[in-house]
């Protein structure tokens, strides 16, 4: 059985994807233009909403390259370690809907609002805008998120420690249990092209939003509400396998070798998300940073990403 104590889930975190945490390498370029759009964040697994060294860091930033910007950059639990914990233990539905009800009870939303995912918190933020149209997502931004999940784990820290391991295997020979679905976040997004009956039947998140079991025309609709879906791909990451992922793409059924595009897959040709769509009215943006997982280069931000927020 796969079971995580207390203590072994604080040691855990202190482990793994340390990496994960966005890394922000340019300084704030002032800008007199003031935004009317508010900005919503959500982090990436290992990071919390205010880290200094990342989400933190940015929120402040972009509020001085942008006067009058309301960030809010979301807390998953009632502080800081909550919400890091939240990343790899709560339930991902649990936690969208948590994030809908306060996104809809925040008065400086209701006339929309952009959102900006790291990493897991893209296609978290992705199942938001599926599910919950209301206050409107303007622009969703992904910044290496994964929406065709993962296949590994290929650079978890520690690499010899036993809690690695253990999370390896219990995703390899585990991840569509019930136990392990419902307590690993991770679980939630894994892929598995070899068993591609197992994910679709038995993944509790992905394969939901993904529309694998059935089309759901309310999030198919909701989606095509977006003004813009910013995909933006890491070519050095070491971190998420495959990472054609983060632009869509994935491995073909079947097999872990060659992968294939969006515009490849069958999600895209039937249309069963409205990415076709969106795709054809110039709404799809494929961007790329020469940079390892959530590590910009100088001045990328600022030039590629700022300018969608104004």
């Amino acid at each position: 059985m796969f079971c995580i104590s207390s203590r072994m889930a604080a040691v855990l975190l202190a482990l793994l994807l340390s990496a994960s945490v966005l890394l922000v390498s340019s300084g704030p370029v002032r800008d007199s233009n003031n935004g009317t759009v508010p900005l919503v964040l959500w982090h990436g697994m290992g990071d919390s909403c205010c880290n200094p060294l990342s989400l933190g860091f940015l929120k402040k930033s972009i509020e001085e390259e942008i006067p009058g910007i309301y960030v809010l950059s979301l807390m998953i639990g009632k502080n800081v370690l909550e919400d890091t914990e939240s990343g790899f233990f709560l339930d991902v539905n649990t936690q969208v809907s948590m994030v809908c009800r306060q996104l809809a009870q925040d008065p400086r939303l209701q006339g929309g609002y952009n959102a900006m995912g790291f990493s897991q918190g893209a296609q978290f933020l992705r199942a938001v805008a599926q599910r919950c149209p209301s206050p409107p997502m303007k622009t969703l931004i992904s910044v290496g998120g994964q929406h065709q999940g993962v296949y590994g784990l290929p650079r978890c820290p520690g690499e010899s420690s036993s809690i690695c391991n253990m999370i390896r295997e219990a995703l390899n020979r585990g991840a569509y249990s019930d136990l392990v679905q419902k307590h690993l976040v991770q679980a939630q997004y894994w892929h598995d092209p070899l068993n591609d009956d197992l994910y679709r039947k038995y993944s509790l998140f992905l394969a939901d939003i993904n529309q694998e079991r059935v089309v759901n025309e309310t999030y198919k609709k909701n989606l095509l509400q977006l003004e813009k879906f910013v995909m933006v791909k890491f070519l050095q990451d070491t971190v998420v396998d495959p990472v054609d992922s983060e632009w869509f793409g994935f491995l073909k059924t079947g097999q872990a070798k060659e992968t294939e595009t969006l515009q490849e897959s069958v999600l895209y040709k039937e249309d069963r998300l409205g990415l076709a769509v969106l795709d054809k009215a110039g709404k799809l943006v494929f961007l790329s940073a020469d940079g390892d997982h959530l590590q910009f280069p100088e001045g990328w931000f600022q030039k590629n990403l700022l300018p969608l927020l104004r």
